[in-house]
C-alpha cells in the first residue's frame, strides 16, 4: 500500500511524517528545532525577524532523511510528498533558486516603523493606502505587518531589492523547488498570506501588486494541489534516500494544512486552534465575508473563513510573566522554571465564572485592533488572588475562541456540529478545552497524531498525485482519539 510523506516548516520546528495511504497509520515522525534563526541582537529589539533559508531547507532535508531510514522497506511505497510551512513571509530568490535574502517571516514587525524619522505614518500605513480599502474584498484580509506584500512594498521603496533578485517566494515553496530542482511555484493556500492573492480567481492579484509598485513578474507561477508541482530530483533523492520521480505536491499554508489533517468532515465540523495565537476557522463553498474574518483559500477547492489573532497562548503566558515577576521582586531567585502547571492547579480549584472575575485577555491587542489592550474586572477582597485570575484569563481565553467561532459560522449560514482541535493549546490545558466545550455547546475531537499540518500535507498530497480521488476521501483517514471524560 502506497506511503504518504508530509514535511512541516514551521517557525519552532520542522517536522516530516509518513503515513499508510489506506489505514491513516502513521508509520514515522521525526522533528527537530528549527535553528535558523539569525536575527541581530540589534535587530531583535527592533521587533525584526531574519532566519537563513537554506539552512531551513537543509533540516527539512535531513528530517526526510531519518524518515526515509525509519520506513526501511516501505520507502519503496512512497508515492507522494506533500510539503507545507509558516506562511506570510517573504524570501527572494535568483536565475537558479538560491535565496539572496534572509526569510523575513511573519514574526517580522519592519512594517510598522516610521516611514521618516518622526513622521507618524508607517509603512503599513503607507502600504495599505496604496492598495485601496477595497483591496480586501478580493484578497480576503487586509495588509499586516510581516505579510510578504508589506515587506516587499518597503524594500522595493528603499531600493534594497537586491539585484540579483528574481522570484519573492514563501519557505515553503523555495523547499519545493529544492526537492524538484525546479523554479518555484506558489499555490493559493500558500500565495494568499501574502496579503497581494485574488482568491476569488485564485491568481495573484495584479491591482494589489501594481498599486506597490511592485512587479508581477517577481510572483511565482500559482499551481493548484491537485496535481505534481514536480517531482523529487535525483540529486534529492539521493540526498533524502527516497524514489526519484516522487511526485510533490503543494507547497501549502499551514493553516489550511491543519484544518486538512485535523477535520474529517468539512462541512460539519469545524477548527480551533490555540498556539501562540488562537483561530476558528468554518470552511464554505463560496467566499463571502466581512472583517475581522478573513478568507484563507482551501486547497484545490473551496474557502476557510477563519477568525485569526484571536486570545491564545501569549494572553496566558503574559499573565505567568507577571506571577514571575512578582515572585522575582519579593524572592529572588526562588521562582521555579515553569509557573503553568501551578497556574493551572489553581485555575481549577476556582468554579466557573471565577468568582465574578472577568477577564479580557486581549494584552497584546487583536489582529482587527493591534491597539486594543486587556483588563480585568469584579476584582474584590475575596477574589483578588491567583487562583481567580488564573481562572478568568482561561475563561476570556475560550470566550474569545467561541466568540471568534460564531462569528465565523454566523457568516457562513450555518453551525458546525462538532470541533477538531490542531495545536498544543487545547490537549496541555484541559480546563481552557472544558471551557471552550461549555462555551461552544460542542465537543472537541482530538486527533491521534500530533502534526496535524505534515498530516493534512500528506493527504493533499495523496490527491495531487492520484492516491485519493479527492480530499473527501482523504479526510477518512484522519483518526481521533477516544472522546475525554
Amino acid at each position: 500500500m502506497a506511503v504518504l510523506i508530509g514535511v512541516d516548516l514551521g517557525t519552532t520546528k520542522i517536522t516530516a511524517v509518513a503515513l499508510d495511504a489506506e489505514s491513516g497509520e502513521l508509520l514515522g515522525v521525526h522533528g527537530e528545532a528549527n535553528t535558523a534563526n539569525i536575527t541581530s541582537a540589534e535587530d531583535k529589539a527592533r521587533d525584526r525577524s531574519e532566519w537563513d533559508a537554506a539552512a531551513i531547507v537543509k533540516i527539512g532535508v535531513q528530517r526526510l532523511r531519518r524518515l526515509a531510514e525509519s520506513l526501511g522497506d516501505r520507502r519503496g511505497d512512497v508515492a507522494a510528498i506533500g510539503v507545507t510551512g509558516q506562511q506570510h513571509g517573504v524570501v527572494l530568490v535568483d536565475d537558479h533558486a538560491s535565496p539572496v535574502t534572509p526569510l523575513i517571516n511573519w514574526q517580522d514587525r519592519r512594517a510598522l516603523e516610521p516611514v521618516e524619522a518622526g513622521h507618524l505614518g508607517t509603512w503599513l500605513d503607507l502600504a495599505r493606502e496604496h492598495v485601496g480599502a477595497d483591496a480586501s474584498l478580493r484578497t480576503g484580509c487586509r495588509l499586516q505587518p510581516g505579510f510578504m506584500g508589506v515587506t516587499l512594498f518597503r524594500l522595493a521603496r528603499q531600493g534594497q531589492l537586491p539585484a540579483a533578485c528574481k522570484t519573492a517566494v514563501f519557505i515553503m515553496d523555495l523547499f519545493a523547488a529544492a526537492l524538484a530542482g525546479t523554479r518555484p511555484v506558489s499555490e493559493p493556500t500558500c500565495a494568499a498570506s501574502s496579503g497581494l492573492f485574488n482568491f476569488r480567481l485564485r491568481q495573484w492579484d495584479n491591482e494589489s501588486i501594481r498599486s506597490l509598485g511592485l512587479a508581477h513578474s517577481m510572483f511565482p507561477e500559482i499551481v493548484e494541489a491537485d496535481r505534481p508541482m514536480g517531482r523529487l530530483s535525483a540529486a534529492l533523492a539521493d540526498a533524502t534516500g527516497l524514489p526519484e520521480g516522487t511526485p510533490i505536491v503543494g507547497p501549502l499554508g499551514d493553516h489550511q494544512a491543519s484544518f486538512v489533517g485535523s477535520v474529517d468532515r468539512p462541512l460539519s465540523t469545524g477548527l480551533v486552534n490555540v498556539g501562540t495565537g488562537a483561530q476558528a476557522a468554518v470552511f464554505v463553498e463560496t467566499g463571502e465575508f466581512h472583517p475581522p474574518v478573513e478568507v484563507r483559500p482551501y486547497p484545490i477547492h473551496g474557502n476557510l473563513l477563519s477568525n485569526v489573532g484571536l486570545a491564545g497562548g501569549w494572553a496566558y503566558q503574559t499573565l505567568e510573566r507577571f506571577f514571575r515577576d512578582v515572585g522575582e521582586a519579593f524572592f529572588p531567585g526562588q521562582v521555579p522554571g515553569s509557573l503553568y502547571s501551578r497556574m493551572n492547579e489553581l485555575a481549577a480549584q476556582v468554579p466557573a465564572g471565577a468568582n465574578g472575575v472577568t477577564s479580557v485577555p486581549t494584552f497584546s491587542g487583536t489582529r482587527s485592533d493591534p491597539t486594543l489592550r486587556g483588563s480585568f474586572t469584579g476584582l474584590a477582597p475575596s477574589s483578588f488572588r491567583v487562583a481567580e485570575m488564573c481562572r478568568a484569563v482561561i475563561e476570556g481565553m475560550a470566550q474569545s475562541l467561541t466568540d471568534g467561532l460564531h462569528t465565523s459560522e454566523m457568516q457562513a449560514g450555518r453551525k458546525v456540529q462538532g470541533l477538531a482541535a490542531a495545536g498544543n493549546g487545547l490537549r496541555e490545558n484541559p480546563l481552557l478545552a472544558a471551557e471552550v466545550e461549555r462555551k461552544t455547546g460542542r465537543p472537541i475531537r482530538y486527533t491521534r497524531h500530533r502534526e496535524e499540518a505534515a498530516f493534512g500535507a500528506a493527504l493533499v498530497a495523496g490527491v495531487g498525485a492520484g492516491v485519493y480521488s479527492d480530499l473527501a476521501s482523504g479526510g477518512t483517514r484522519v483518526r481521533y482519539e477516544e472522546p475525554r471524560q
